[in-house]
């Protein structure tokens, strides 16, 4: 039986999720992914007007005036989410947990390409691939990715990204546009976007909480890591060691921006106060202006 709070939150998720993609995002999704190829439809008379690249030469040599050929654009695509379940996802501070964000997020994506007919697959991963579900259409399926996402129960506590992206390259042979969903508290996975990106349209989406960045509260303070286990005391009190710690924080971010950068993956910076549907309007609007 699932709690009736976490099926709350599932409920929750839906019907914001799909009220957005219904309302503020109609149509950017579709505008900025097209489908992955075109097919060919029929043959017309040529009018006035008509590209003369279409013509058909055999046809209309052999019907002795020009005729065009007609294609449609091949709409149906696979889109995956590939989404961080380590232990790090627990979490957040005064505007939730980056896993209800993540939830969110990947709700908002899943509507979004099943109203334009594509398929949604996802992998959960930790330190290890936990659970793969398939592509598939369909509200239900929708409902089925956020249900999982709050009561799956992972093995693993860390992060392993490398793995996460094998998998990916073994189970979607085709071309696939997959948003990897995670705050990326990994290292030295260069190598594999480098094998990945090629093949697959990646972007990434990066949790943040500001949290992240500050200690909190004053005087002393026990730091616990959430996929290590890992204890520390800090003096929260102390000027030089909020600012190290402030300072190294954003290092290590920085690092990450910098790598998905280098091997040319865009990143959509999300916090967990962050409205989601604007966050990814502004990143649609940005994308579309750049394929113009």
């Amino acid at each position: 039986m699932i709690p009736g709070e976490i099926i709350k939150k599932i409920k929750r998720v839906h019907i914001k999720s799909r009220r957005s993609v219904n309302t503020a995002m109609a149509g950017q999704y579709r505008s900025v992914f097209r489908g992955s190829g075109i097919e060919f439809e029929e043959v017309r008379e040529y009018t006035p007007g008509d590209e003369i690249k279409s013509i058909d030469w055999k046809v209309s040599a052999r019907l002795g005036r020009p005729f065009i050929k007609l294609y449609r654009e091949e709409r149906e695509s696979v889109v995956m989410l590939v989404i961080d379940m380590s232990a790090s996802q627990g979490f957040g501070t005064f505007s939730g947990l980056k896993l209800e964000k993540a939830a969110e997020v990947a709700s908002v994506l899943a509507f979004s390409a099943i109203k334009n007919n594509d398929k949604v697959g996802v992998i959960f991963f930790t330190d290890q691939v936990e659970k793969y579900i398939p592509p598939k259409k369909g509200t239900g399926h929708v409902w089925r990715l956020i249900k999982e996402i709050f009561t799956f129960v992972p093995q693993g506590r860390g992060t392993d990204i490398s793995a996460a992206l094998d998998f990916l390259a073994r189970v979607s042979r085709k071309r696939t546009t997959t948003f990897m969903i995670s705050d990326l508290l990994d290292v030295n996975f260069d190598k594999r976007l480098r094998c990945v990106v090629p093949r697959h349209e990646l972007i990434a989406i990066l949790l943040c909480d500001d949290g992240d960045f500050e200690l909190p509260g004053q005087g002393i303070v026990t730091l616990s890591c959430f996929e290590t286990g890992n204890m520390v005391l800090l003096d929260a009190s102390n000027k030089a060691t909020r600012t190290l710690y402030r300072d190294r924080k954003y290092a290590r971010y920085n690092i990450i921006l910098e790598t998905l950068k280098k091997n040319k993956v865009d990143c959509i910076e999300l916090k967990t106060d962050a409205p989601v549907s604007d966050t990814l309007q502004r990143y649609f609007r940005r994308r579309e202006r750049r394929i113009r």
